[in-house]
């Protein structure tokens, strides 16, 4: 990367950092989807923390400290391998996330209708309802990026402090209901059952813990980088796998696994719970958390993206103008409003020919595949610097993930389809990153 970059400020600190990865990695609508799985769901949040959780904080740990440059893994991924690598990594990062932030906003919508009561929940899964809803959130976070971390930050802070105290409510509520009613679910079989679905699901379990490489694209803007950055790890991983494990033991002491709806399942939790005990203000407090937390999340993962091409741009690999800061704001305004466009197209063209559910689904397989691949470089490269152990898990459980994540779940109503936008897009989207490449390298030439 250039030396000559433009100046980034640096806004961040240690506890600004653990908040802002709780926020990106502590998905809300994952408890949900896990829930659904039933017990065995609990059996595979640990073998993810062991496998691939555990062996990403250490990697990610590592390298920060080595590297703390802005960038992150697409530096790292450079001084391992090259720059076709390095850009490859970055490019189909930054896009997935651009796939990933209607999936995202979709869940979140959804579970935002419970605060109007039964009036709301009938949207729920009604296009017309979440599409205009979803693109205005989409591009209020937008905005909020554009004006910097000094205001950005704030929604992830809020975002991660709100997540987590959705999963203590959650385990407070669990708790009592099993005490006064007895559980929603018989947790006697916690191996999980061998099926399609669920060898699919196990692809999203271990995407549900990506997020720890976020906060080193942000180096440049992390005070201290080289120490807040793997403290920041270790101390929201703990918070993160605590998280998943607790809250969705907590959803099915609520709710049995065939009540739970996975995109809105923790709100109907919140119902379920009210309802219980009496309390009509828990469900539209749990959806109202929820939101925040959503949006949180969003905030996070939009910081984090607009640094990759904005690195791009420093190194020549993009236009000139991702490289450009805003004058007044010092951000990379164009790779934000970028992210904001596309993600919007997505959003729309997902609709096309898919029910919600269907739409979603394919958008999180795809969002899975073309995410780990650059979990394979970031692991790849913790091998070649020294993290051998950590480096060969992780790589491996990844490799598995990606495959997986190309098997159709039930429900689709053509295969072929199906396969078509997932592994057809995947390659299209790699196929792209190669000719932007090359052509930025005849332009240097």
């Amino acid at each position: 990367m250039s030396d000559a970059q433009p100046a980034l400020r640096r806004e961040l600190r240690l506890w600004h950092l653990v908040l802002f990865n709780v926020s990106a990695v502590a998905g809300i609508r994952w408890l949900a989807a896990a829930a659904q799985v039933g017990p065995g769901s609990l059996t595979l949040w640990l073998l993810a923390a062991l496998t691939f959780f555990l062996p990403s904080a250490l990697v990610i740990a590592s390298l920060s400290a080595r590297f703390p440059e802005e960038g992150g893994f697409y530096v790292w991924t450079k001084r391992a391998f090259g720059d076709w690598h390095g850009f490859l990594a970055a490019w189909v990062y930054f896009v997935s996330n651009i796939l990933y932030f209607p999936t995202l906003l979709l869940s979140g919508v959804a579970m935002a209708s419970f605060m109007f009561g039964e009036s709301g929940v009938k949207y729920s899964e009604n296009a017309l309802y979440a599409i205009p809803a979803t693109l205005a959130v989409l591009w209020l976070a937008i905005f909020t990026n554009l004006v910097g971390l000094r205001v950005g930050k704030w929604p992830s802070v809020l975002g991660g402090g709100a997540a987590y105290l959705v999963a203590l409510l959650l385990c407070i509520l669990g708790l009592l209901a099993t005490w006064r009613y007895g559980s929603a679910t018989h947790f006697t079989n916690l191996i999980p059952d061998v099926s399609w679905s669920n060898l699919n699901f196990w692809s999203q379990i271990a995407f549900a813990m990506v997020g720890l490489e976020l906060a080193p694209i942000l180096g440049g803007e992390i005070q201290n980088a080289a120490k807040t950055i793997p403290r920041a790890a270790w101390i929201s991983g703990l918070l993160c796998a605590a998280f998943y494990m607790a809250g969705t033991a907590a959803m099915l002491a609520l709710l049995p696994p065939s009540r739970i709806n996975p995109m809105t399942g923790l709100a109907q939790a919140g119902d379920v719970a009210g309802a219980r005990f009496g309390a009509m203000w828990l469900s539209p407090c749990f959806a109202l958390l929820i939101t925040v937390g959503v949006m949180g999340q969003l905030n996070s993962f939009i910081a984090g993206n607009s640094r990759l091409p904005f690195a791009m741009g420093l190194d020549h690999y993009l236009p000139a103008a991702f490289a450009k800061v805003h004058p007044r704001w010092r951000t990379p305004y164009v790779s934000i409003l970028l992210q904001g466009v596309f993600s919007s197209i997505f959003l729309i063209l997902a609709e096309l020919g898919e029910n919600l559910r269907a739409a979603y689904q394919i958008m999180v397989d795809m969002t899975v595949i073309v995410t780990l691949i650059p979990f394979v470089y970031i692991f790849a490269s913790g091998i070649k610097f020294g993290q051998r152990w950590a480096g060969t898990t992780g790589a491996i459980v990844s490799a598995i993930a990606i495959v997986l994540s190309a098997v159709p779940p039930p429900g689709v109503a053509s295969v072929w389809l199906f396969e078509l936008k997932v592994v057809g897009g995947t390659l299209l989207l790699v196929l792209a990153g190669r000719v932007i490449f090359a052509r930025s390298q005849a332009a240097r030439a």
